[in-house]
């Protein structure tokens, strides 16, 4: 049988399950150097204000406590591009859950107890934390990126006054939080001026340069390690708080720090997806044919930092229409800034746009697929490129024929089982393909064996193992005799894990590396190589940034079975199905993993996952895994995840799309439409509690 470990598709199994699962693989928590102390913060128990007295007078006395940290001996730093770094800087207090002090001390208990020892006063102010869409001092933030702001394309106003055929609905998806595994955490040492962090990151070489700007640092004297993380879901794609604070107490105390943050604080301090509300406008003619398109979002944000949940982004790429009018509105609140939360913009956008098209398809009476195949696309609508590869109708037609589409009666409220009403409903699902310039060096041995190193981030994903097979197909070797360094700013920069660009990115930089090295070693054939081996390095910055000609773009179809209980209300996912179009697939385990890890994120989102602001007190109410229901095992009904072979030039070596995210993307939205088919209710609220659906059935 001939070789295929090393082809890339191959369901190559991760390389570091079995450090994972006996428990030597070393989080960033895991980390205990000599002579260790241990963190613990202070949260401001104000929403807004600024902070008058620091008591430290009883933390202090505890026998096991070294010093506590404020704005009133913290070292001064160099003011960061983003705003909620500048910890412990002066007595502003933002928000609810600012922090205000830090307590260090010999054990966690202690410090803990510190921590809670501390009193602090503040001079209170005024605060707002309620989304409303029509907040005059709402705004259209400046589309730097082309992912926000307002696209106008015609005359959608006046197309949709003239459509034959409209639905016009408002949807809403609360506050959402991240949640990794592992929460964050950093362990930071200082040796001679050197400073030295193992931290929860997904992008080490940012966190980095952002270190070295704050400390006024050359960033050669840092190191960044990130070699293990327990998931992020985009809350660990930017720096945050923690890392600035261990690096700090560990500068005054001249001592290793350790700061893992506990759960009920992540919340406030490492970003959430912003809660939004959405109206929706489709115009069509009598034959299902988009005439306009209007999406209009309306998200919060913080008065430190600007961050706009793009949730109309996706609508500029999905659907052919005349005229549309995308546009997204910020308003800032005193509320803790909101981040990245997995495929951000995409999720709660297509959940609305998507709900949208099975109206219109019910106010036609036409099948919801017909629907969108009738107005599918070979050219993206906002920018008029052509797409680089575009299957969204062939994984539609597939995923129907897999879910027995075909049987299905589309009556709302035609199948009945007892007290349960049973539906199906379908979504389109988009996210971009993106890659960023990345270093890597690649280097051959006189043993046979290879090493490529690259600051890449396995957050979970199976990193090591595509990046060794990308390696091993440049290179034309088996994947065992290719070893993978990632996980260090010492390695050659890289972007971070994040926006599912993180294998097209460091795939190109291993995979133009490893092909300079081939064409090295041709060269030497039959010559022995040198004691230190052969090596290259590759930097693909003005590549893989370059702009494009094409519009390139993952594209996937979500179905969904659901069963609905008339007398609690209680909704059952019994079947979901995802296809998708995502470039090449380079590890089927892997890529599948991901494809099904995010379905049941997109369940969660739909059925019970929400956070609620506390108008009062400024603060979310839902702020551990007690409080904020994510899905259990007994949720999670049989998944499938396939995908249809796409073979797309205009990407990268590769051929491949990123994977991580599209998977969310429209799961909520198919859940959503097959509620509306089993019970012929519209909800247009997340989560489907049980409490909404009793109210809507009556």
């Amino acid at each position: 049988m001939p070789d295929t470990s090393s082809a890339l598709g191959a369901p190559t199994e991760r390389r570091e399950g079995p450090a994972k699962v006996t428990g030597t693989a070393r989080y960033a928590a895991e980390h205990t150097p000599d002579g260790c102390a241990y963190a613990w913060p202070v949260p401001a128990t104000v929403a807004r204000g600024k902070v008058t007295v620091v008591d430290d007078t009883a933390a202090l006395a505890l026998p096991e406590v070294i010093d506590v940290l404020s704005h009133l001996n913290a070292p001064r730093l160099v003011e960061p591009d983003d705003a909620t770094l500048a910890v412990l800087q002066n007595e502003r207090v933002p928000h609810r859950g600012w922090y205000v002090a830090l307590v260090v001390a010999e054990t966690l208990e202690a410090a803990r107890e510190g921590a809670a020892a501390v009193r602090v006063g503040y001079a209170e102010g005024p605060h707002e934390v309620a989304l409303s869409a029509r907040h005059p001092e709402a705004y259209v933030p400046e589309d730097t990126d082309g992912t926000s702001g307002e696209h106008v394309r015609g005359d959608a106003d006046g197309a949709f006054d003239a459509a034959r055929v409209r639905v016009d609905a408002v949807y809403r998806v609360p506050p959402l939080h991240n949640h990794p595994m592992e929460p964050h955490a950093a362990t930071a040492r200082w040796d001679d001026g050197r400073l030295t962090v193992h931290d929860s990151s997904q992008g080490a070489t940012t966190v980095r340069d952002t270190l070295a700007g704050m400390f006024a640092l050359p960033a050669e004297r840092i190191t960044v390690v990130s070699e293990h993380v327990g998931g992020g879901f985009g809350s660990k794609g930017t720096p945050r708080p923690h890392v600035v604070l261990a690096a700090m107490a560990a500068r005054v105390t001249g001592r290793p720090v350790k700061l893992s943050l506990p759960r009920r604080q992540l919340a406030t301090v490492v970003g959430h997806r912003s809660p939004t509300v959405q109206r929706v406008r489709l115009g069509a003619e009598v034959d299902g044919r988009l005439t306009s398109v209007i999406h209009e979002v309306t998200s919060h944000s913080s008065r430190i930092k600007e961050f706009v949940e793009t949730a109309a982004a996706a609508t500029r790429v999905m659907y052919a229409s005349p005229h549309a009018r995308t546009t997204h509105r910020v308003l800032p609140l005193d509320v803790p800034s909101p981040s990245w939360m997995r495929a951000p913009g995409e999720a709660p956008g297509m959940y609305a746009l998507e709900s949208a098209m099975d109206e219109l398809a019910v106010r036609l009476g036409m099948d919801p697929i017909e629907l969108r195949l009738r107005n599918d696309t070979r050219t993206e609508p906002d920018s008029g490129k052509p797409f680089s590869s575009r299957h969204l109708a062939e994984c539609l037609r597939e995923g129907a024929r897999r879910f027995g589409w075909a049987e299905r009666d589309p009556r709302p409220r035609s199948r009945t089982e007892g007290p349960w009403l049973v539906g199906s409903g379908v979504a389109s699902a988009t996210y971009p393909a993106l890659a960023s310039p990345s270093r890597a060096s690649a280097h051959a041995h006189p043993d046979g064996s290879f090493v490529v190193r690259v600051n890449a981030t396995d957050i979970g994903t199976g990193a090591r193992t595509v990046l060794a097979q990308v390696a091993a197909d440049a290179l034309g070797v088996p994947v065992d005799r290719v070893r993978t360094d990632i996980g260090s700013s010492d390695l050659p920069s890289a972007p971070l894990a994040g926006g599912s660009s993180g294998t097209a990115s460091w795939g190109w930089a291993v995979h133009e590396a490893c092909t300079r090295l081939a064409a090295r070693l041709s060269g030497q054939r039959g010559q022995e190589l040198p004691p230190e081996g052969v090596g290259a390095t590759a930097d693909t910055a003005g590549t893989a940034d370059a702009d494009s000609d094409y519009a390139r773009h993952a594209f996937g179809a979500h179905f969904a079975e659901v069963g609905v209980d008339t007398v609690t209300g209680e909704v059952r996912v019994r079947r979901l199905l995802g296809v998708y179009a995502a470039g090449r697939i380079l590890n089927a385990r892997t890529a599948r993993s991901q494809f099904v890890g995010a379905m049941t994120m997109g369940l969660g989102m739909a059925l019970t996952e929400s956070s609620t602001m506390d108008a009062a007190f400024g603060d979310f109410a839902e702020c551990d895994l007690a409080s904020y229901h994510v899905p259990a095992h007994a949720d999670v009904p049989a998944i499938e995840a396939h995908w249809v072979d796409e073979d797309d030039p205009h990407l990268n070596p590769m051929g491949s799309k990123g994977i991580g995210e599209i998977g969310i993307v429209g799961t909520a939205a198919a859940i959503g439409n097959a509620v509306h088919h089993a019970t012929g209710v519209r909800l247009r609220e997340l989560p489907l509690t049980p409490d909404r659906v009793l109210e809507g059935l009556g």
